[in-house]
């Protein structure tokens, strides 16, 4: 939490001398410097504020460090001019320290901001038809919707996960239909399967429980059946993926309820939006002026012949979500949904809401890697690699953070071989390995009756521990990130980086030795660090093992 409590001193400060120049609400940076840079922070406000007065960037820099180390004198140690006129900052010891204590006193619940009360967030995702198993696709919705609701609520927010249930339309039809099939053919009929239908060997189990507890064809709901039993499988893989919903969401309540009046929630924002303008009657069929919200044309909502369009559905399911409550939407899709996001966005405005009461999340493919070569996304009979086999090879673990390296609109290659490694090779296993070593290193001292609860802090005087203390105190900073971001990718490079720097501390710094006063000191310092591993891991999604 060091640097923002550090950039809003200097917005105060800067920000107060900026106006005394003439300038108003004027923005600037606080960022870490480059490695070879000799400093805790690089502040690039006088160089940005000298074009603005048309003044010297060093003459600039001079005045506001003057400033600096008048009002924040138990805050820096040291503040210089750097190049054409950076500030360079040296944070005093005693602020990382009292970090320190922070870390250690506050635990998982370090960063952490009590309920805000602004926002109720609506987070929808992997929300996959429940025509078969998921797909390593929907996996990496599921890691990083669930994850970035993990933060969320870290933050404050009250976030609440759902699954919205497409068990409406025409798929819904062909599946009922390709169970049917498979169960005459099952019972001995002669009956061609077709081409278009659903293939998987999944269809022909769920024909098998049906025979096997004496369901005749005449009293068999297919449809109801093959949902019940896909969604049961989608629902347990989802649990051995350590994501579990809120809540889940059926099409059908908005599609077929009806309210005392005969109609449905479909039905009322249709209604809705045709008396208010926002939608019109033209050639027999109720279309959307979504083009005066930004879309590139108008949508057909209920077609001539009377059905409704999946955009009506859409409506209904986002004004519903609007009357439960929710002030914030965030969905999370795939990116071959990139042509919905205008008319989407159209809706909720169209619904009396700004726009940014919905964020859209996309989030690009994965593509399966073995030893370096593109690997079989499916299998000889033309089914996906499911979730499942993904998760049974590599195991849950890396299967999350493998999900989570890179942004959502980065296209991901999932090296399996990689993820299966027990090395530093493999990032989850680096990371995880600095929580196991850690906890090896406490019960190594466990025996001893040296050991002070409350060290002296101070004896942490090497760059390593300096640079290892700044880095744990990074957490909160990485969390900003993904708030500003909607993403939670951040948290993986920032372990990483954790384990990187742990790694230098490790072997230039003994942890137990003959001095006990540093030894204390030390442990003190890698208690912190598992905490920090133990949550941002836990951010993920991810388990942090004492032992390896």
């Amino acid at each position: 939490m060091i640097k923002q409590q550090l950039t809003e001193k200097l917005e105060e400060i800067i920000g107060k001398y900026a106006k005394e120049k003439g300038v108003e609400n004027f923005v600037f940076s606080v960022e870490e410097p480059p490695k070879n840079i000799d400093a805790d922070f690089a502040v690039n406000a006088a160089m940005l504020l000298a074009k603005k007065i048309k003044s010297n960037p060093r003459t600039a820099a001079a005045e506001i460090i003057d400033l600096i180390l008048k009002d924040l004198s138990a805050f820096v140690n040291k503040a210089e001019i750097a190049g054409a006129g950076f500030i360079n900052l040296h944070i005093k010891n005693e602020v990382l320290f009292e970090e320190l204590r922070k870390i250690i006193s506050e635990k998982d619940k370090y960063g952490a901001k009590e309920t805000n009360g602004k926002e109720k967030i609506m987070a929808e995702f992997v929300s996959a038809n429940p025509t078969g198993p998921l797909h390593i696709g929907h996996g990496r919705g599921a890691a990083i919707g669930d994850s970035l609701s993990r933060v969320l609520k870290h933050l404050g927010y009250d976030v609440s996960k759902e699954y919205y249930l497409n068990d409406v339309g025409n798929q819904m039809l062909v599946l009922a239909e390709s169970v049917k099939v498979r169960y005459l053919q099952l019972k001995g009929n002669e009956v061609p399967f077709p081409p278009d239908h659903y293939q998987g060997d999944y269809i022909k189990d769920i024909a098998k429980r049906l025979i096997s507890e004496g369901k005749s064809i005449e009293e068999t709901d297919f449809k109801k059946e093959a949902v019940k039993d896909i969604l049961a499988t989608i629902e347990s893989d989802l649990k051995d993926f350590a994501v579990e919903f809120d809540n889940w969401f059926s099409e059908g309540t908005i599609a077929f309820d009806k309210d005392s009046e005969g109609k449905t929630a479909v039905d009322r924002a249709c209604e809705y939006l045709l008396s208010k303008g926002d939608a019109y009657l033209k050639d027999g069929a109720l279309w959307l002026a979504s083009a005066k919200f930004g879309d590139d044309k108008d949508r057909v909502l209920k077609r001539s012949d009377g059905r409704y369009t999946y955009l009506a559905s859409d409506v209904a399911y986002h004004k519903n979500k609007f009357e439960r409550g929710f002030t914030k939407l965030v969905n999370l899709w795939g990116a071959d949904h990139h042509g919905y996001v205008a008319r989407i966005n159209a809706c909720v405005q169209m619904l009396g809401f700004p726009k940014e009461a919905l964020k859209i999340i996309l989030y690009q493919l994965v593509s399966l890697v073995r030893n370096g070569q593109p690997a079989a996304m499916s299998t000889r009979s033309g089914e996906f690699i499911t979730l499942k086999e993904v998760i049974d090879e590599v195991g849950k673990d890396a299967c999350r953070f493998f999900f989570l390296l890179r942004a959502p609109d980065s296209q991901l290659d999932f090296d399996l071989e990689l993820a299966k490694k027990q090395s530093s090779e493999n990032p989850v296993f680096y990371v995880q390995y600095v929580n196991a070593r850690c906890n090896s290193i406490f019960r190594e001292s466990k025996n001893r009756t040296d050991i002070n609860e409350n060290p002296d802090l101070s004896l942490l005087g090497t760059k390593e521990e300096r640079v290892l203390i700044k880095q744990l105190a990074a957490f909160c900073d990485t969390l900003a990130l993904c708030e500003k971001t909607m993403s939670p990718h951040h948290f993986t490079a920032y372990l990483i980086e954790l384990a990187d720097t742990y790694h230098k501390f490790y072997e230039k710094c003994r942890v137990l030795s003959d001095d006990s006063a540093l030894t204390s000191a030390r442990l003190k310092l890698i208690e912190a660090v598992c905490v920090i591993i133990k949550n941002g891991l836990g951010l993920l999604g991810v388990s942090a093992p004492e032992k390896m």
